[in-house]
C-alpha cells in the first residue's frame, strides 16, 4: 500500500513544489518557479496540475486585468509538513556522511582503474 503513496509524494518535483508552498505560503506561478530554482514552466504547470488533482494544492485563479492566479498549499498538503520536516532532519545529518560515502566509493574506484593501467 505504500507505492500509491510514494507516487503522490515522491513523483519529480512534488516535494519541492510543496514544501516551498507549505514554508512561503501562498504564491503566484512565478514566484514558485524562482523559489523552487530549476523547474521549466511547462514541468510546474504540469505538476502544479496533478497536486490540485490529488488534492495537495488549491488554485485560486482572480479575473482581474491581467489575470492572477495563486497557488496555496491544502490542508491536506499541510499533513504533509511533517514529512517534510523529517527529510530535512535527516538531510542535515545525514547528506555529509552520503557525501562522504560518495568519495570514498570514487577514491577507491579510481585507485582500481589506477591499478588495472
Amino acid at each position: 500500500m505504500i507505492e500509491p503513496v510514494l507516487d503522490i509524494v515522491f513523483s519529480r518535483w512534488t516535494t519541492p513544489i510543496l514544501w516551498t508552498l507549505n514554508a512561503f505560503g501562498t504564491q503566484r506561478f512565478v514566484e514558485l518557479q524562482r523559489n523552487i530554482g530549476t523547474i521549466t514552466p511547462k514541468v510546474l504547470t504540469q505538476r502544479l496540475r496533478q497536486l490540485e488533482r490529488d488534492g495537495l494544492v488549491i488554485r485560486t485563479y482572480f479575473p482581474e486585468v491581467p489575470p492572477r492566479v495563486e497557488y496555496q498549499i491544502s490542508d491536506l498538503g499541510r499533513t504533509l509538513a511533517p514529512l517534510f520536516a523529517s527529510l530535512t532532519d535527516w538531510s542535515t545529518v545525514h547528506l555529509p556522511l552520503v557525501e562522504q560515502a560518495r568519495q570514498e566509493f570514487d577514491t577507491a574506484e579510481e585507485q582500481a582503474t589506477a591499478r588495472h593501467h
